[in-house]
């Protein structure tokens, strides 16, 4: 099983990449993180939101391997604790299928890549720049490894 973050956005600052390498490199090879960049749809061509966002739609489809679960970040998706990211990695794993956490572009994810998902979380209740979250995610999904292991990392 791999988990896989598909993100819209590429060329992101130093400081984005180092952060989700850092977290990246410390998850087990059974349970490697790979980070997909999809191309970000450019808003200034007259395009509606709409379009902009099927358009980025179809490439996240096109880098979505087959059969993957697929968990959508959205703002009104599931709020998580670390404890619960935990049991969802456990329940991932015994599925054995790869999942695919989607992080949409400046205007978020198209309705019909939203129906398509197997569920949806959040990372916070707040409004955090996208180039955030990529660390962020990682930085979680690294932390409920650890719970799983019971490895000293996180303390409740």
């Amino acid at each position: 099983m791999k988990l896989l973050i598909v993100a819209v956005g590429t060329r992101m600052p130093a400081w984005v990449e180092s952060g989700f390498d850092e977290f990246a490199r410390r998850m087990p090879r059974e349970l490697p993180l790979q980070l997909i960049e999809v191309k970000a749809e450019p808003r200034t061509t007259g395009k509606t939101v709409d379009a902009m966002m099927a358009a980025e739609a179809a490439r996240i489809e096109a880098a979505l391997p087959p059969r993957c679960r697929r968990v959508i970040l959205d703002e009104r998706g599931s709020d998580l604790t670390t404890i619960a990211l935990a049991g969802k990695l456990e329940a991932w794993q015994a599925e054995a299928a790869d999942v695919a956490l989607i992080v949409g572009g400046p205007d978020g994810l198209s309705p019909a890549l939203k129906a398509s998902a197997h569920e949806r979380i959040r990372l916070s209740s707040l409004t955090l720049p996208h180039a955030l979250v990529r660390p962020l995610l990682a930085e979680a999904l690294y932390r409920a490894w650890t719970v799983l292991k019971n490895h000293p990392y996180h303390r409740e």
